[in-house]
């Protein structure tokens, strides 16, 4: 049986890695090697919203695992990181539902896509301080 703390690290990991490989690396490379960037941006919108859909997964499963149990070391995390959980997911959903559909509609193209750009490494950042104080924390627990 795997322990809440394993699971938060696992979900905290598949968060803040798949935001990095879609963000900074699948997307430029869309850009880079598809014969229009209008064909890569149709394929990087598909992704970001796969994306969003692992983010909110992520953040929903570190939420509902950060309830006051038994265990001190999530009550520990959950102090620590819940903040940064909740800011990330709300990242996230600006960014899909805030930000994405002025992108499509190429409403003031220049300034979303740098709003969006802004979103989503704040989304990344938070999902990497919502990691290494999982993992900080499950260090010291052990």
């Amino acid at each position: 049986m795997v322990d809440a703390r394993t699971f938060c690290t696992v979900a905290a990991a598949l968060w803040w890695s798949s935001l990095g490989v879609v963000g900074f690396v699948v997307v430029p490379l869309l850009f880079a090697h598809l014969p229009s960037p209008s064909l890569a941006g149709f394929m990087a919108a598909k992704l970001f919203a796969a994306q969003t859909w692992v983010s909110t997964a992520a953040c929903v499963a570190l939420l509902l695992l950060s309830r006051p149990r038994r265990e001190a070391v999530v009550a520990a995390w959950a102090a620590s990181a819940l903040p940064w959980v909740i800011a990330g997911l709300l990242f996230a959903l600006l960014l899909q539902y805030g930000v994405a559909p002025r992108i499509v509609a190429r409403q003031d193209l220049q300034l979303w896509h740098s709003v969006g750009s802004v979103l989503y490494v704040l989304q990344w950042v938070c999902a990497g301080l919502v990691f290494w104080r999982l993992l900080r924390f499950g260090r010291a627990s052990t």
